[in-house]
């Protein structure tokens, strides 16, 4: 039987570190890597998931090297999301990303 695909954005099975915070309460961060993502979300493979409906905020650290049309004196930026864990399973969770964002430059 054929499974019906219900996603709208293309998913790319890239593998981007991220860090990981729930907003409330605020808990330590979890430094954990999407194995797949696209605009609208990201899986993260972990044997622990946040519970379904825990909001969160998320820095994905993008490596500058890699994108060459980008000039600039930093080595890494993090894109800043926030978003909600919408299913867990026991490898991991997905993250519903928010529509607002922020690119931010780390400071090494």
């Amino acid at each position: 039987m054929e499974t019906l695909e219900r996603r709208r954005e293309e998913r790319f099975e890239l593998e981007i570190p991220a860090i990981i915070r729930v907003t409330k309460p605020e808990t330590n961060k979890l430094e954990l890597v999407t194995s797949n993502v696209c605009s609208g979300g990201a899986f993260f493979h972990t044997p622990q998931p946040l519970p379904e409906g825990t909001d969160v905020q998320i820095d994905l650290v993008l490596n500058l090297e890699k994108l060459k049309t980008l000039k600039d004196d930093h080595k890494q930026v993090y894109v800043e999301l926030k978003g909600t864990v919408i299913r867990t399973d026991s490898e991991g969770m997905s993250i519903c990303f928010n529509q607002d964002y922020q690119f931010r430059p780390h400071q090494e």
